[in-house]
C-alpha cells in the first residue's frame, strides 16, 4: 500500500500484513486465507482496496477516529480516489466500524454501513461466531462496492 504513512502521536496500529490482519485471532489459517483471497477478487473487479482488521484494543480511542487514522496510516485506497474500505472489529471493546474512504461514499453510504452491521455481522457476533459474521459482513460490503 504505498500511501502509507506513520501513525499519529498515541496509536498502536498492527502491522499492516495482507488483505486480513487479525490482530486479535478471531479467524483461523484457512478463513483468513479464504478472506484474503474474496478480498482480492474483489479488488480486481472495483479497483477499490477494502482490509478487514480485527485488533486486540482500540487503545483508548473511539472506533470512528481509530478506523480514520488507520486507514490513512495504512494507505488504504488508490491516493488519487481516496475509496478504501476498512471493516474493524474490536471484540473486546464489542466494537464494529465500516470506515470508508471519501470517494466510495456514494457506493457505500453510511445507512447501508450500519445496515451492514446491525443486519449481518451482530447478529452472528451475539452468537459468538465472530469468523460468519466477519465473512457475512465482507461479502455485504463486497456487494455494496462492485455494483
Amino acid at each position: 500500500m504505498p500511501n502509507a504513512r506513520p501513525a499519529p502521536a498515541g496509536y498502536d496500529f498492527p502491522a499492516l500484513t495482507g488483505r486480513v490482519v487479525d490482530s486479535a485471532n478471531l479467524l483461523s489459517v484457512s478463513e483468513r486465507r479464504r478472506l484474503s483471497n474474496q478480498l482480492v477478487d474483489a479488488e480486481k473487479k472495483s479497483k477499490h482496496q477494502f482490509v478487514v482488521v480485527t485488533v486486540k484494543s482500540l487503545g483508548g480511542h473511539v472506533i470512528a477516529d481509530y478506523g480514520v487514522n488507520l486507514g490513512r496510516t495504512w494507505g488504504i485506497g488508490r491516493k488519487c480516489f481516496n475509496d478504501g474500505v476498512l471493516l474493524i472489529v474490536a471484540p473486546n471493546e464489542r466494537k464494529v466500524r465500516i470506515e470508508v474512504g471519501t470517494g466510495l461514499e456514494k457506493a457505500l453510504r453510511d445507512e447501508e454501513a450500519g445496515a451492514i452491521i446491525r443486519d449481518d455481522i451482530l447478529p452472528r457476533f451475539k452468537e459468538g461466531k465472530f469468523a460468519d459474521g466477519i465473512f457475512a459482513g465482507s461479502e455485504a460490503i463486497i456487494r455494496e462496492i462492485t455494483e
